[in-house]
């Protein structure tokens, strides 16, 4: 896709992956593809804002020379140095090996731990510190852990803009540049998504961050993310619901999710179903054998209760649900009500290993077990656990 004017003097000149399905190796699923934004500022130094993906240099070259001869810039902003942003970070320093970069002092280090080059003039800023490029005078705002180390966001108060590197970012592959553009529906699914897959574990410091922000008063026309559309028209929507993420706010719904051998824990789980649904309590059902934690993870970012089922297999709980738990530990989740369930033909340690693995960040109910193939009455006892435990949920409000 070639480069697209976003605002007088502002381009994006990133590239379009309409075929990843991939991200952070195999742990997010990109149903709907990602995008790699960079933007280019002409004004009276014309500076460059990250890079694209390894793999995409070319169409990133092009596009920067549609609007502008790459060797005239002269200053590189790298907000972030993960490799989905910092990929052309060796060809851009061929290109103008005298512009001036600027990062964090972890981007610098972490750039030549990467490409084992640096640049000849390189500038590491922090909070406050600001360049001027002409009409413009852009501000860094450091980010740290949100999501790296090196993470910082760029603020230029000329066009009310806020380059967001990796905040406020989808990964939604799309002919489309500005969230206005797109169906708002699925632009919030995939920014829940990102949240739930990319953030969560840092609430603590997206909302410290969010409230220094806050505190700058920044007036916002733009906010321009690293992957997905530009936000115009729904700033204050995305930062609202970035502020109730990050506070670890839920609602009133539970997120079932287990692993089955031979269809008896299935069938606690759908009786848990109903009890929690007859409690008028929205809830849904995950085999993680059959869904990507993707699109597990984003539903229960906001659900107050997480209840868990394996079959007890060797004295354990079955490997994807053991997989998907120690995923589910980073998270460092508050606040969430829980219990486990299972089948088991001997001892059924599976619920306690449950209990253990995942009682860093939710607290437990008494577990529902039953031997082998469930009896109706072991049915009934799910139906009542989970009636019951809808019930905590709500009076939990």
């Amino acid at each position: 896709m070639s480069a697209r004017l976003i605002k007088e003097g502002i381009y994006s000149v990133g590239a379009v992956d309409w075929n990843e399905r991939h991200f952070h190796g195999h742990t997010y699923v990109t149903k709907r593809g990602v995008t790699y934004n960079s933007y280019l500022i002409i004004d009276d130094k014309i500076t460059l804002i990250d890079t694209v993906r390894k793999g995409f240099e070319k169409e990133f070259i092009d596009n920067i020379k549609s609007v502008v001869d790459p060797s005239k810039i002269d200053a590189v902003i790298i907000n972030h140095i993960e490799p989905d942003h910092s990929g052309a970070f060796p060809e851009i320093l061929k290109l103008c090996p005298d512009a001036n970069f600027y990062g964090t002092e972890k981007a610098k280090q972490g750039l030549f731990k990467y490409y084992g080059v640096t640049a000849k003039n390189w500038t590491s800023v922090k909070f406050g510190q600001n360049i001027n490029i002409g009409k413009r005078t852009l501000e860094f705002i450091d980010v740290p852990m949100v999501h790296w180390p090196d993470s910082m966001f760029t603020y230029s108060a000329y066009d009310k803009a806020l380059f967001s590197n990796d905040g406020f970012g989808q990964h939604y592959a799309t002919d489309k540049l500005f969230d206005d553009e797109a169906d708002f529906a699925v632009l919030m699914e995939e920014s829940q998504k990102y949240y739930a897959n990319i953030l969560w574990p840092f609430n603590g410091l997206v909302a410290s961050k969010l409230a220094a922000i806050q505190k700058l008063n920044l007036p916002l026309e733009l906010v321009l993310p690293s992957h997905g559309l530009i936000w115009r028209k729904h700033i204050s929507a995305i930062f609202q619901k970035y502020l109730y993420w990050s506070s670890h706010s839920c609602q009133n719904k539970v997120a079932i999710v287990y692993e089955t051998m031979w269809q008896s824990t299935e069938k606690m789980a759908r009786k848990i179903l109903e009890g929690i649904m007859s409690e008028g309590v929205e809830a849904a059902l995950f085999d993680v054998t059959k869904n990507d934690r993707t699109d597990i993870s984003s539903y229960m970012l906001d659900a107050k209760g997480w209840v868990f089922g394996s079959s007890t297999h060797d004295g354990e709980m079955l490997p994807a649900i053991a997989g998907f738990l120690c995923f589910l530990k980073g998270s460092k989740a508050k606040g969430r009500k829980a219990f486990a369930f299972g089948s088991y033909g001997w001892s059924g340690e599976a619920a306690k290993e449950i209990e253990n693995t995942a009682s860093g960040v939710a607290s437990f109910e008494p577990p529902v077990k039953a031997v082998f193939n469930p009896s109706q009455e072991e049915l009934q006892k799910c139906f009542e656990a989970g009636k019951e435990f809808a019930k905590k949920i709500k009076s939990a409000e």
